[in-house]
């Protein structure tokens, strides 16, 4: 995805739970203005909530004083949602498979691979504190 990308909105939320329905208007907001198709609305909700919710829970440890920063950037045929949280990272490329069947019944473990079958293109950057997810329009 060799776009060109504008930045559109940013914004700062507080590692609580309640960040989440702050995020999903967000989503909502983006989605309408930048004329992400109903088909791929759903896909956006589900991957980016889940993003913000990783970073509250795993990255800040649900630490209030720790800041997650979002940020939306816009091309012609696509829009990403950058979410960076202060926490230390993770190891993003040696993560169990939830589909095993040792790991199928495990209450956890799901969210980036929720993120990686939404999106179209998922990367994590620096230390795994920030993931931007893709979608196309």
């Amino acid at each position: 995805m060799n776009q060109e990308y504008n930045v559109i909105e940013t914004l700062k939320l507080t590692s609580d739970y309640q960040s989440i329905a702050t995020i999903e208007k967000l989503i909502d907001k983006v989605c309408t203005s930048v004329g992400v198709n109903e088909e791929a609305y759903g896909n956006v909700l589900i991957a980016v909530t889940e993003a913000v919710n990783n970073a509250i829970q795993h990255g800040n440890k649900e630490n209030n004083s720790l800041q997650i920063d979002v940020s939306v950037l816009d091309s012609s045929k696509s829009v990403c949602f950058s979410v960076k949280d202060e926490g230390p990272g993770f190891d993003f490329n040696n993560l169990p498979d939830p589909t095993s069947p040792d790991n199928i019944l495990k209450e956890n473990g799901r969210g980036i691979f929720l993120m990686k079958n939404l999106a179209d293109k998922v990367e994590f950057i620096g230390e795994g504190n920030e993931v931007s997810l893709f979608f196309s329009k």
